[in-house]
Parts: structure tokens; sequence; C-alpha cells
């Protein structure tokens, strides 16, 4: 049985990974089994920085022959190491479950041994969990950079989701400070994982589809040099290459002392407006170089939207009863679902402020970009209009939540839309 001295380190270690998120299984419970991971199956609740806190979220070791700079857990670090069995994080996943703590697993470990070895141990629990243990419910799989492609394939039979973190945005970072991994070892089973997807979709297999809730990476933002639009350019080919669900982004924490890294965090701001652009670019049809500055980066006073807006001042105030849909989404304050709305709407009447209102335009935003029915409600000049932007900037709230927070601190979960 897992102690909790060990169970505490080995969670405490594997906060640091944020690309866990739980959506996009259907995988459904069946006779005599327990857990669902089908659409109603799972609490989609999330912290600011994209973790579900429905996950019981563990490594199986944090003892690692890897000695990446970055990590807390790197072969070299003074840490307390702990490692558990298959059959121990199984027993540790039910009860957890039957007592309502847990929705699912995300299930990660250090390279213990060999990458061989720790993939194997992985592929044995999530094996235990399905086939003995009857388990339905939503499980996320880390893959092991080096591990033999055949291990991983396996794995991805059983598990809902699985994930391979580039962690840093180019080789040449990678070789500095993490040497033993390489891009090779990270790129080429992403390329596996999608082909076993697509060989399931061309071949409309319904049972033991690989990874149905496909797959999803993190990186580090602020641990290297690059800039936003190298890390966004990377992001926009993951997604068009590998159908990524997701790319997570998490900032730098100095918890770890190492001459070639940074002594300050790179802050939550940073990472915030790396999700923005993320957005824009996936569900708004903006490009790179269209939302980043002269110098590569985003923008730290205003979202990505509002500064492109800014900048093409040219385009606006629109009529929102005569703008095409493609304008509508890139006026600030206006999200993908209102611009739709709008659309349906203004076929039966013209629309004005207070149905705009209702439809909940954000306002205070989207008034100094569009007229309706002719009418501007807006600041006169661009310099009125940074300074209201400004002002609405300021009053937001960036701080991350914890875990553990009041239902006074509670927030709902993100939706993105800008």
């Amino acid at each position: 049985m897992l102690d909790t001295k060990r169970l505490q380190i080995l969670t405490e270690s594997a906060k640091y990974d944020v690309s866990c998120s739980s959506s996009g299984s259907k995988r459904s419970n069946k006779e005599g089994g327990i857990g669902n991971a089908s659409v109603g199956g799972i609490c989609h609740s999330f912290t600011p920085d994209g973790r579900c806190i429905s996950l019981l979220k563990i490594l199986l070791s944090n003892d690692c022959i890897y000695n990446c700079e970055y990590c807390p857990n790197r072969a070299d670090a003074n840490v307390e190491r702990a490692t558990t069995t298959p059959d121990e994080i199984c027993e540790l996943v039910i009860n957890f479950y039957k007592r309502n703590y847990i929705e699912g697993l995300f299930l990660s470990s250090a390279v213990f041994k060999t990458p061989n070895h720790t993939m194997e141990l992985l592929l044995q629990t999530v094996i235990k969990l399905r086939k003995v243990y009857n388990f339905n419910g939503y499980i996320h799989l880390k893959g092991i950079p080096h591990a033999d492609g055949e291990l991983m394939l396996q794995a991805a039979k059983y598990v809902d989701r699985m994930s391979y973190n580039i962690e840093l945005p180019s080789e040449k970072s990678l070789k500095l400070l993490a040497p033993q991994k390489t891009k090779n070892s990270l790129i080429e089973p992403m390329k596996r994982l999608q082909n076993a997807m697509l060989y399931d979709k061309e071949n409309k297999i319904k049972v033991n589809k690989s990874i149905p809730a496909g797959q999803t990476t993190q990186m580090i933002i602020g641990a290297s040099p690059e800039r936003d639009g190298q890390i966004l350019r990377l992001t926009e080919a993951l997604y068009r290459k590998m159908q990524l669900k997701r790319v997570y982004y998490s900032s730098y924490l100095p918890v770890v002392q190492s001459p070639i890294l940074p002594t300050k965090p790179a802050g939550l701001l940073r990472e915030h407006r790396l999700y923005q652009a993320d957005w824009l670019i996936r569900f708004y049809g903006f490009e790179v170089s269209e939302i980043c500055d002269e110098y590569e980066n985003l923008s730290q006073e205003f979202d990505p939207k509002c500064f492109w807006a800014l900048k093409n001042m040219q385009y606006f105030p629109i009529e929102v009863n005569k703008a095409p849909l493609e304008m509508l989404l890139r006026v600030p304050g206006i999200g993908a679902k209102g611009a739709f709305k709008i659309v349906e709407a203004r076929k039966f009447c013209a629309l004005d402020f207070e149905n705009l209102k209702k439809m909940r335009i954000v306002l205070k935003r989207a008034k100094h970009f569009i007229t309706c029915k002719g009418k501007f409600y807006g600041a006169n000049n661009l310099s009125q209009v940074k300074y209201c932007l400004m002002l609405e900037e300021k009053s937001k709230s960036c701080e991350q939540l914890s875990l553990f927070s009041t239902a006074d601190t509670a927030l709902s979960a993100l939706t993105g839309e800008l």
C-alpha cells in the first residue's frame, strides 16, 4: 500500500506538468466496471493554468536518471526520492474514485532506471486498471522519451490521452538545458501516435481506439531565450501537422539552482498572453505576425486582439449590422459565439447596443470599434481608446488560483474568448 509520505512526494513532484486537461474522451462504462470518461463522466473544472482539478496527478517515480537543468527531479537535485508500483497506483486510483475524490488519472514518471523500464511499468499500470480493476474512467499518460515505440503504441490502446512534452521551444535550448533529450525523441512518438489515430479513423475502428481524446504537449516559457513569435509558430505547426488537442504553456519557476537558468520567474502574464494568442490562431483566423510586435513579442499592456485592433484602427469602427463574420471576430469584446449570434440575429432585425448587451458582448471594449445603426459610443481618438482599454486590463486579476481555494475565491472555467 502506498504510504502517505511517498504519496506526498510523488504528487508534489507531478504538479509542474500542466498538460493534463480531461476533455475529449467518449469512453463509457462497461457492465461490471467502474468509472466513466464519456461526456458526462468527467468534471471539467480547470485552474487558470490549464490543470484539471478532478484528476489524480501523480508520478510513478521521481528518481530520474536524466539531468534536465529546469527539472526539480533531475538526477543531481537534492530532493527526497520515492517510487511506487503499478499495483499501488491502481489501488490508490480505485479507492480515491470510490470516495468521489477524483474523476480520473494523470500518470507520469521520471525516467527510472531506463526509458524502457519506466514505460513498461506505466504500461503495466494502465493495463491493470482497465483489465483487472475494470476502471473505465479517464486516463492521461505521459510518454517517456527514448522508450520503445511499440510500448507507446500498446499504451495508447488503453488510455484516453497521451502527451510528450516539448518542454523547450528550440533544439538549441533542448541541447543546452536537457542534453539527454532530443527533438526526435519527442517529435517521432507524436508522429507515430498521430499515424495510429489516422489508421483507426480510416479503418473505422470503434473498440480499443488509440488515444480517443488525442494528444497534448507542454512548453516551459522563460527558461530559454525564445521569443513569443517563435513559440507560437512552433505551436501553429504542432496543431497543423500533429493535430494536437492543446499546447500548454508553463511559466518558468526557479525551483532549482543552475548557473545557466534565469534567476527570476517568467511571470503568469506572459503565459496568459500566449494562451490568448493560441486561441486567436486556432479559432479566430489570426496569423502570428499580426499579433506580435516588431521584436516578435506579445504586448504586455494589451491582449493580442486589442493589440491588433489598435494597430489597425483604419478598419474601425465597423457597423455590426453589415460587417462580415471575419471582421466581427476581430473586434475586441466579441467572442466567437457572440459573432455567430450577431450574424444570425441581424437576419431578422437591425441590432442596437441593447441587443448586443443581451447577447453578452463585452461592450466596455467593443464600443470603441463598432457602430450600431450608425451610432458610435466609443472614445474619440486612439489615445483615449488605449487609456480605456488599459484601465479595463488593470482591473482584471492575473493571480493564479490555489487548488485549495475557498468558495469565495473559486472561479468558473476560462473560455478563452477575447
